[in-house]
């Protein structure tokens, strides 16, 4: 009798703790803002903002030194912590500084904590006014980038 009531109190104890540890966590992030090189469209250094719109679909905007881009998210996880494919447009360089504009699938990893990195293939749309005459512009492009993701 003496173990039954021992094993009942410490399953008790236990799962008071356990619930106690599940409420003191805070709730999940819907939204993001990343930071880093060739974000924000193509930009030389750039920011996007997520914002979760379903448990793994997200809706990205961004900007910066000197270009802007969109994107819908499909996360592999119901987090904005996740790695995603992403569809997305990016319009590198404003008025005539614009070199180009794409629109192409990237994988987005994203760690645990910080750190992200992307990589995909674009389609260009157009060229602008600062793309070198002496370059062809390829029918399929490598797209890249590299920063620091921070939940909201």
């Amino acid at each position: 009798m003496k173990k039954v009531l021992f094993a009942s109190l410490l399953f008790g104890f236990s799962l008071n703790l356990f619930s106690q540890q599940l409420q003191s966590q805070e709730p999940p992030k819907g939204a993001s803002i990343t930071i880093g090189v060739l974000e924000g469209g193509g930009s030389l250094i750039g920011i996007d903002i997520e914002k979760l719109i379903a448990p793994k679909l997200g809706l990205q905007m961004g900007v910066g030194l000197v270009g802007f881009g969109a994107g819908i998210n499909f996360h592999f996880q119901p987090s904005i912590n996740s790695s995603y494919m992403s569809l997305q447009y990016w319009n590198q360089g404003i008025g005539a500084s614009h070199t180009q504009s794409l629109i192409g699938a990237n994988y987005v990893y994203r760690g645990k904590r910080w750190f992200t990195a992307q990589i995909g293939l674009g389609v260009p749309l157009d060229k602008g006014p600062a793309w070198p005459t002496s370059m062809t512009q390829p029918p399929i492009m490598l797209t890249y980038a590299i920063g620091a993701y921070f939940p909201i």
